[in-house]
Parts: structure tokens; sequence; C-alpha cells
């Protein structure tokens, strides 16, 4: 019998969550910044290991209730917490354990986790040994303890193992040449918000949303008209630019990284539309998927 079930990825903002999934899916479909608090809803992605499948669930990082959007974050990381059959909980290596104790005051230890320790690359071998030290103090808690680093693809292996030994026996719970349960204009809209974070500066990218409009797939090219959601009409002049040049820049972006996925061409339409306080109005937060 083969092993399936979900694996959370939990941690706090920043700490590397989408990009290690991206990494283990070998593709990207998860929205990736160095801005913290860019993921803002839970993503499905679905990884073959050995025979066994491995569902990753990305959250958003673990922070504190603000407005009515960071709490419906907040959420979504406790329902993947409550759902999931183990937890990846993602530590960056320069972090202090204190984010790891307040990972376990949520959970209350009812729940299976393994330890990433991430970014092992960026921080000398001394304070690494450290951190593991550290770490060792909670080894009652915890699976295990794995050091990773993304880039050089370090504790991929050791990591896939440790997790398919600790989900349940069953069988595939999705098909396993599918890479995530997503759907397509969802991932558009991602990468749209991916190019707004990378184009846009300040806080105006936590004040901006998307929602995909209407997709028309032809052969050969999708069409894809999609707004811009923002909180001021000072947000759109800096969302358009002069002369459209900034709408331009995130279209682009934002194309290059639809077309890398879809393997065809694409047509992006962008508009950018103002509604005040929308980050803490319940209702319309509602109407555009959240909730």
């Amino acid at each position: 019998m083969s092993r399936a079930g979900f694996v959370a990825l939990i941690g706090r903002p920043n700490a590397g969550k989408s990009t290690l999934l991206n990494a283990l899916l070998g593709e990207k479909i998860a929205l990736v910044s160095q801005k913290a608090n860019a993921t803002r809803k839970r993503l499905n992605a679905i990884v073959m290991h050995k025979g066994d499948q491995i569902i990753f669930v990305d959250t958003p990082g673990l922070h504190e209730k603000e407005r009515q959007l960071n709490q419906f974050m907040l959420e979504e990381a406790l329902k993947a917490i409550g759902d999931c059959d183990v937890i990846v909980y993602l530590a960056p290596a320069a972090d202090s354990v204190k984010h790891y104790e307040r990972f376990l005051e949520l959970t209350e230890g009812k729940k299976k986790h393994v330890i990433a320790l991430s970014k092992i690359d960026q921080v000398p071998q001394a304070q690494l040994l450290k951190r593991i030290g550290e770490y060792n103090a909670f080894a009652d808690r915890f699976e295990a303890l794995i050091p990773i680093s993304v880039p050089k693809k370090v504790g991929f292996e050791d990591l896939l193992d440790t997790l398919a030994k600790l989900l349940p026996e069953s069988p595939y719970l999705f098909d396993p040449e599918d890479l995530t349960t997503e759907r397509l204009r969802d991932i558009y809209k991602e990468f749209i918000r991916e190019a707004i974070f990378e184009n846009i500066s300040d806080e105006i990218p936590y004040g901006s949303d998307v929602v995909i409009d209407k997709i028309d797939e032809e052969e050969g090219i999708d069409h894809i008209r999609a707004t811009i959601i923002v909180e001021k009409e000072s947000q759109k002049g800096i969302m358009i630019g002069k002369g459209g040049a900034t709408i331009k820049r995130i279209g682009k972006s934002a194309r290059r990284k639809i077309e890398q996925l879809s393997g065809q061409k694409a047509f992006l339409d962008l508009f950018v539309s103002v509604k005040p306080n929308w980050t803490n109005d319940k209702q319309f937060l509602e109407e555009i998927g959240y909730y």
C-alpha cells in the first residue's frame, strides 16, 4: 500500500515556505516575494516521491490579527494545521527559537511535525550548530530536525523520505499526473500579485489584490482580463505609472510567468479599480474569494 496525505508548510512570514514548495514541486505555482505576508490563501502542491503522494499545503505566515484580511490569513494557517496529517515547521537558521515556541503554543503539541531548518547556507557553521543545539532541547516534541538549503537542494531527499514515512497508508488522493488542485485562474492571479510585489515598493502591494475577470482560451493563446484592486486613488496612480509605464511592467512580468506555466502565449489585459478600505471589508473579501 502506498502512503498519501497532507503536509502543511508552517512558519513565520517570509520564512521561505512558497520558495520551498516550488522547489520540491519542480514547477513554479506559488507566489514568491522578499516582502513578508505575500501569501494569503492555502495552496496545494502534489509531490510524488518513491511511490508515495505528498500533498504540500502552502500557508500564510503566522502573524498577529490586524485587519479582516490578516485575520483570514491567520485562520487559513490554523485550518491547514488542523486538517493536515503532518506539519513541516520551516525555521530559518538565523531565527530565534522563540518563533518555534509560539508555534508549539498554537498547536498545543497535538500534531506530528518535522522541523526544516532552512537557509543553512546563510549562517556561519558555528551559528548553525548552536541553533541545532537549541532546537534539540525540544527533541521530544518533533519527529525530526532536517537542515535544508533550497538554492543548493540540500536536505530535500531526507525531508521527503521522512514525511512519506509519517503519512498514513492510503491510495493516491489525486491523479499523480496533477501538480496542484488549484484552478489556473487562481494561479494566474498569484502571478499577477507577484509581479505587483516586484514592481511596486512600500506598502502598496499589501493594499492591493487581483480579480481574474475572464479567461478566453484559444489554440496557441490565452486571453486574460484582470482587475487590480487598490484602496486609494493615489495608489491607483502609482500602480498605473506615468504614461502607463508601471502597469505595462507588471503586465509584462506576469505574462512571462503565465506563459512559462501554460506553455503557450498569453495576452493579459490589466485594469485598476479603487475600493476604499477593502482589506477590512468582510463582505467584499467574501465576494473576491476570501472566507
